[in-house]
């Protein structure tokens, strides 16, 4: 005889993307944007490690409520966003990261240009053979 376990999985996924911004900046630039702009309910937050939970509204269905996460990580030089809706399909976080994305161009203008990488220094010969 065969037993089967039958379990839900529940696929989370999660968009990303670069900010051209500093990690505060682009922290408080998404706090701004899901208190203010957006008007949604922030359940728990964190400066220091810059991540904010939130309760996301469909638009135009208020009565569909579900929780999110926006999260901003510094790493090598570089800051980036992640924006987690759960229980919305992926769309829904798209839509969220780049609404951000293009409030921080608002906000703060544009980013500042990086520095182009120069080219590593010759090696010197030690001398002639």
């Amino acid at each position: 005889m065969f037993t089967f376990a039958l379990c839900a999985i529940h696929a989370s996924a999660r968009v990303d993307a670069d900010s051209d911004y500093t990690k505060a900046q682009t922290y408080n630039g998404a706090l701004r944007y899901l208190r203010v702009d957006l008007g949604y309910e922030v359940t728990e937050k964190d400066p220091d490690a810059a991540y904010i939970l939130f309760k996301y509204q469909k638009a135009g269905n208020r009565k569909q409520e579900s929780h999110g996460s926006l999260e901003v990580i510094e790493a090598k030089k570089r800051v980036r966003v992640f924006v987690q809706l759960p229980e919305m399909p992926g769309y829904h976080e798209t839509m969220l990261r780049d609404g951000l994305l293009k409030k921080l161009r608002a906000d703060y203008g544009e980013p500042p240009r990086k520095a182009p990488k120069e080219p590593p220094a010759p090696s010197k010969d030690a001398g002639a053979d």
